[in-house]
């Protein structure tokens, strides 16, 4: 799909995209497409440099069709982010129009833009499964050319990246009666042995013997059988791994504390942590970074039956600790206790939870921050400085005893699952905490950025695939 090749304003382009900044000098071989008037047309307006404008004109002279002209504003104030937007506005207007030959002037941009604009490309151009009895045409992909200065590295990065969110924003999309925890675990084997990643999924006997009373609660009400499914990324030799752990609720009710009918349709998406897990595992089997890396994903569906647990049952954890369950629909923090005690047993250097947990979590932070907590300032930091890159905001809520006190307090269990609703997306994370002990350790609760009420330029509405890009380049740039 994508060539490389060296710009030549005199070769022969469909659709030609340049970046032109509101105090450019324009290039003569560029300027003779247009027998010399461009700097007449953007004075004109008929060409804006406007910051994220585009504008599509067809050429006067040569061989090139048409030039799609992207507004850079002024140069100075070029940001990555600013930069991955716009490509995702052109990647748009690429499949929108059905242009098949497109070159790309990256030396027009800025420094890395094969990179962006690949990973923006394959972001924006995707699309949500569906299940209609008439599927929607597929179209043949155009040929892109990109023009400059272009290491395979470079390539391979951008086009994983916006793969891998894509994997998370297709899983999350599936409805919960064709993702189960079995086709979850099918999926993720499949993953495995296309990126040769050694894998072990664990079935409900295996469970049963370590222990894990937390998920397999979750389970009791359900038909389907739970999965522990693991997966092992070695790029390090024998340097201890980074534990990512997903939750990986195929479909949540609430349990006996049943959700209201308008808050129980998109449940469905309450894996969207595990996909957050198998997104960053299709990154990682492309860009092979120097580290080693385990995905632990507890797969379950919370459904409601004569054997469905319930509020004042008590639980014990794989880790020997009991739990007084006062909320049934607090049942992810139950699935990752137990995830996150397995994944303890490969000595990490550093564990990482994903989950859609918490309600709170919108309340607090809204639909475009996902809140963290951690017990390592460093280890959030470099998540911090990862996001910032990919802008995938992100913030930390106090992890204070007063909170973790809470969580502890029942006088018939070590635990609760639930203190209250005030603080709930701290308390959530609070009890996460509880089992990772003196590991380094990042809580991240998804719930309010990984769906989107509305289609922006890097994607439909939807499952966003929140999380992938920013944990693969917190993994790639690894300095502890």
């Amino acid at each position: 799909m994508y060539q490389i090749e060296q710009l030549d304003w005199t070769g022969s382009y469909d659709t030609l995209v340049v970046g032109i900044g509101a105090a450019d000098s324009i290039d003569s071989g560029f300027d003779a497409l247009y027998g010399g008037r461009v700097k007449s047309l953007i004075q004109s307006g008929d060409v804006s440099t406007k910051t994220g404008e585009v504008t599509v004109l067809p050429t006067f002279e040569g061989e090139t069709k048409r030039v799609c002209f992207v507004g850079l504003g002024q140069r100075n104030d070029l940001t990555t982010e600013n930069m991955r937007n716009w490509f995702g506005k052109v990647a748009k207007q690429i499949k929108q129009r059905g242009w098949k030959d497109v070159a790309i002037a990256l030396d027009t941009f800025t420094e890395g833009a094969a990179r962006v604009f690949t990973e923006a490309y394959e972001m924006a151009t995707y699309e949500h499964p569906t299940y209609k009895s008439t599927p929607k045409e597929t179209t043949e992909a155009p040929s892109i050319r990109l023009l400059g200065e272009v290491t395979e590295a470079d390539l391979t990065a951008g086009m994983a990246y916006g793969k891998g969110v894509n994997v998370a924003r297709t899983l999350t999309m599936m409805p919960a009666n064709i993702l189960t925890a079995e086709t979850l675990a099918d999926y993720a084997v499949e993953l495995a042995e296309r990126h040769g990643f050694e894998y072990r999924i664990l079935e409900k006997e295996e469970m049963e013997g370590l222990g894990m009373g937390a998920l397999l609660a979750v389970n009791q009400g359900s038909t389907i059988p739970p999965k522990l499914i693991v997966l092992e990324y070695h790029g390090a030799g024998d340097e201890a791994p980074v534990a990512v752990v997903g939750k990986g609720v195929t479909f949540d009710t609430g349990g006996y504390s049943i959700k209201p009918k308008d808050g129980i349709v998109g449940m469905k998406g309450d894996m969207g942590g595990a996909a957050t897990v198998l997104g960053l595992f299709e990154t990682l089997g492309a860009t092979k970074p120097a580290q080693n890396v385990i995905g632990v994903i507890g797969a379950t569906d919370n459904m409601i039956s004569g054997d469905a647990f319930k509020p004042d049952d008590v639980i014990t954890a794989m880790n020997g600790k009991t739990i007084e369950v006062l909320n049934t629909d607090a049942e992810g923090r139950l699935v990752l206790a137990d995830a996150v005690t397995f994944a303890k047993t490969y000595e990490p250097k550093a564990i990482i939870d994903v989950a859609t947990l918490t309600g709170g979590v919108l309340v607090a932070l809204g639909t475009d921050v996902t809140g963290c907590l951690t017990n390592d300032e460093t280890l959030y930091h470099a998540l911090e400085s990862a996001s910032r890159e990919t802008n995938e905001l992100v913030w930390q809520m106090p992890y204070f005893d007063v909170f973790i006190n809470k969580v502890r307090k029942s006088e018939v269990a070590d635990l609760n699952n639930s203190p209250g609703r005030f603080g709930h997306m701290i308390f959530g994370g609070a009890f996460v905490g509880e089992f990772v002990g003196d590991t380094p350790w990042l809580h991240l609760d998804i719930a309010g950025t990984s769906e989107r009420a509305a289609a922006s330029d890097l994607g439909p509405k939807g499952p966003t695939g929140v999380m992938v890009r920013t944990l693969a380049r917190m993994i790639e740039t690894w300095e502890r």
